[in-house]
Order: structure tokens, then C-alpha cells, then sequence
């Protein structure tokens, strides 16, 4: 089944009856099955609700404002080549020293952390990734799960902001490595962020299971955006709508629990490529 509107996206996502889709148990350790099978994410019940309590006391040690102006600076230090920065960012905050192996090691791991797609680089990386973490404990696997599910996300909404950002130009701006002047974003950089979220989110699609019947319902996150019923000319992009109730950080029994700090990643970059920061 297929859900499209707002309405019916919520009540789904608040109803405890409908999880994830289960994930192999059997993986070695080290692998990037097991790591899966060790997650908040992919997991429900009591064994979600301890995995939620550890990252939501890892997530409590973090200042947003503080990984927003780091993230600022590291991207201005690099002359706007920001790729790996929220990563790094995040990294060094959650006590990782070797931040620069720190990000390719996570780039390498999180290509099939969401799709469950192995491969022998990604679970190399993960093993890796378990070593600088300090071992397989349940903290550590807390740490390696905000930077997995903050690496892709966060930079996929930094690339998209900053082409609806240069969208307008003659010449729209390599979104890899440009320093882009404050007038090309196009409003306020918090509002291009939020308007992102609602219009591109970074995740198209969100998966749960009816634990009673085993059928799988599709929440496609785009559609639910742009439902007319809750969002005026839900198809323009406008960075003037400020915070709104889209879905794209989830919502109901599993919200994302670090929304708060991925945003302050991508608007701290954003900044220092928009020109909106002081070097």
C-alpha cells in the first residue's frame, strides 16, 4: 500500500502497530548486516526504546549551536569545499580524534546503511568504523549510528539547498566546492533549509510493516509535503513559509531524534557558503 496524503502519513507514523522491515540477524560482527541489526533504526519495542535512550544521552551532550558555527568555520578554513565537513563536525564533537579517516569511513559504510545493500568495502568499514569507536558496546554503536544516518541525509540537503539556492542563475554554482555570495540564496538561510526539507527531503520514501497482517505500507514523504489539504501552492518552492508540519524528520513513535543537530550541520555550512558568516 501507498500512502500520499499528510493526514494519513501521521496516523500512520504514530501507530505503534506498523514498524520497520526486518533486517538480517545473522550478520558477523563487524559487518555491515550486523551493525544494521544493532540500531535504533531497524528495530521496535523495548530493544528500539533502549537503542532511542542511548542516542537521545549521546544526542544530550551535544551543543546545536556550537556544531552550527563549527561547521561555519570548518567550511570557511576549506574555502567552501564542505563536502565531509558536517561528518568531521559531528565526529570530533562525539570525541572521535582522527576525523579525516573518520570520513571516509563513514562515506564508505553509509552507502549501504539505509538500502541494506553489502558489500566487502562497506563492511571493511564498518569494522574500521567499530575500532575508532572504541569496540562494539552499545555506546559506541550509538555514536557510529548519528554519524551513518547524519552523513547522507545532511549532505544530500546541503546539495539540494544550494542548487534551489543558484537555481535563478545564468550559471547555477558547482554545489561541490563554490563560495556563493549572500544574494543567490534566495531568502534567509534558515528558511531555505526548511523549505528543502518539505519540498526535497533528502529521504523520498519511509517503510513500515503491519506487525499483525505483515503487509508493507510505502509512505512516500514527497507527496505528503506537497499535500494541497495542508500546505498553500504546495508545488513552489518559498523560503518565506518558515518551520512547517512536514514529515520528513518522521513524526508519531519515531521521530528522528537528532533533527535538531543535523539541521545545525547543514545551516552552518550553508552560512559560510551563502556568504552569511563573518570569517
Amino acid at each position: 500500500m501507498l500512502i500520499t496524503r499528510h493526514a494519513e502519513a501521521r496516523a500512520l507514523l504514530a501507530d505503534p502497530r506498523y514498524v520497520p522491515p526486518p533486517v538480517r540477524q545473522d550478520g558477523e560482527p563487524g559487518t555491515l548486516a550486523w551493525l544494521r541489526s544493532q540500531v535504533s533504526r531497524f528495530s521496535h519495542g523495548e530493544v528500539h526504546a533502549e537503542r532511542r535512550r542511548l542516542l537521545t544521552a549521546c544526542l544530550a551532550t551535544l551543543d546545536a549551536d556550537a556544531l552550527r558555527s563549527a561547521a561555519g568555520s570548518l567550511t570557511l578554513e576549506r574555502a567552501g569545499d564542505w563536502r565531509d565537513v558536517p561528518t568531521e563536525v559531528l565526529g570530533a564533537a562525539l570525541g572521535f580524534a582522527d576525523t579525516d579517516r573518520l570520513a571516509q569511513v563513514v562515506r564508505t559504510a553509509a552507502t549501504g546503511y539505509l538500502s541494506g545493500v553489502d558489500s566487502a568495502e562497506a563492511d571493511a568499514a564498518v569494522t574500521e568504523l567499530t575500532r575508532l569507536a572504541g569496540g562494539a558496546t552499545p555506546e559506541s554503536i550509538a555514536r557510529i549510528t548519528l554519524l551513518l544516518q547524519a552523513h547522507a541525509a545532511t549532505e544530500d540537503l546541503i546539495a539540494t539547498a544550494l542548487t534551489h539556492a543558484t537555481s535563478d542563475d545564468p550559471a547555477p554554482a558547482d554545489p561541490d566546492t563554490t563560495v556563493l555570495s549572500a544574494a543567490a540564496s534566495g531568502g534567509e538561510v534558515d528558511g531555505l533549509v526548511y523549505e528543502t526539507l518539505r519540498h526535497d527531503p533528502p529521504v523520498k520514501v519511509t517503510r513500515r510493516v503491519d506487525r499483525q497482517t505483515g503487509a508493507e505500507v510505502v509512505v512516500d514523504l514527497v507527496a505528503a509535503n506537497r499535500d494541497p489539504d495542508v500546505f498553500g501552492d504546495p508545488g513552489r518552492f518559498d523560503t518565506s513559509r518558515g518551520e512547517t508540519p512536514h514529515l520528513t524528520f518522521g513524526a508519531g513513535v519515531r521521530p528522528c531524534p537528532a533533527s535538531r543537530h543535523g539541521l545545525a550541520l547543514a545551516v552552518g555550512v550553508l552560512e559560510a557558503l551563502l556568504g552569511t558568516v563573518d570569517e
